[in-house]
């Protein structure tokens, strides 16, 4: 996609502004680099994982998988998107296990200055759109092409939102093509962001147990799917020539990605049997989503949805191992 994958932080953050999220250790990885899986007989790998829960879901599985079969100390570091590729670029990480599509940032590291190597398709195609609540659409079949969206400003107004209706976002530091649409579409609707993933999913739980009317930003993968049933927006057809538009004139939908994986160069290299099975995990939207359930819904910490998942599934992984 030509104008990047669309849950990118609004400005890139240094280097000293990453944060560390779980994992074994607590070194501060803003100050060093991550050692090589085998350098030197070293055993640790360092993963990058973004803030949204399927993203956490594959790190969980791979990190489980490093540690218990292949016996690697698995450090991880909470990054947002774009800054993720200077890390990964720099060695403050080895990989990246869920991207988007970011073409300039490929262009300048895999391409140019080949210090990140692609690591293979996650085996997940991602998808963002706008959607509304099921029973609304059964409702008002009509409110599913935007061209009709004015009709139902009105019941899709809130306290947040004012006089327009609401199109709810999540994080503010995701960059989306919302704003922009709604003012190129001519929408009478205000982008309201619920702080974060977390939030913007305890929300729409809460519009669906009142069967009250919702407009939202959302994204396929997502196990909240299985919850609340939601049908999608049909926005003006995505296109390459809309997508270099610049942000601001962004007149068109959201489009389908094949999330792919990537590595450090010198990870990819040197990384032994823990690069090896990195560039071999690959699974499906549903079995990512089987374990992002059991993390935001079922109160499992992320390593326990890891080891039930794990325990299930000895068909799948075994594959991936060197």
């Amino acid at each position: 996609m030509a104008r990047t994958r669309i849950r990118l932080s609004a400005a890139l953050l240094s280097a000293g502004a990453l944060l560390a999220a779980t994992g074994c250790g607590a070194a501060d990885m803003t100050k060093q680099a991550s050692p090589y899986a085998n350098a030197r007989g070293a055993k640790t790998v360092t993963l990058s994982v973004q803030s949204w829960v399927g993203a956490r879901a594959n790190v969980a599985v791979a990190q489980y998988l490093l540690e218990h079969e292949l016996g690697y100390r698995v450090d991880t570091v909470q990054v947002d998107e774009v800054p993720a590729w200077d890390a990964l670029s720099q060695g403050r990480v080895d990989a990246l296990l869920e991207d988007w599509g970011h073409p300039e940032q490929e262009k300048r590291y895999v391409q140019e200055k080949k210090t990140i190597a692609r690591g293979g398709d996650l085996g997940v195609t991602g998808h963002i759109g706008w959607y509304v609540p099921k029973y609304f659409a059964d409702a008002h079949p009509d409110v599913t092409d935007w061209k009709n969206l004015n009709k139902y400003a009105d019941q899709l107004r809130t306290a947040e939102s004012g006089a327009k209706g609401q199109l709810l976002d999540g994080s503010p530091s995701y960059v989306t093509n919302d704003k922009a649409l709604v003012k190129n579409l001519d929408l009478d609707y205000q982008v309201v962001f619920a702080g974060s993933e977390a939030a913007q999913i305890t929300q729409i739980q809460r519009f669906a147990k009142e069967k009250k009317p919702f407009l939202t930003y959302w994204y396929e993968p997502q196990w909240l799917f299985n919850e609340v049933p939601m049908v999608e927006v049909k926005l003006p057809e995505h296109t390459e020539d809309c997508a270099a538009k610049e942000p601001g004139d962004i007149d068109c939908g959201y489009p389908t990605t094949p999330l792919q994986k990537y590595l450090n160069a010198g990870f990819a290299e040197r990384g032994g049997k823990a690069a090896a099975f990195l560039k071999k995990f690959r699974w499906t939207k549903e079995q990512q989503n089987e374990v992002a359930q059991m993390i935001a819904s079922n109160g499992l910490s992320a390593e326990q949805a890891a080891e039930r998942w794990v325990k299930a599934h000895p068909d799948v992984w075994r594959a991936w191992l060197p």
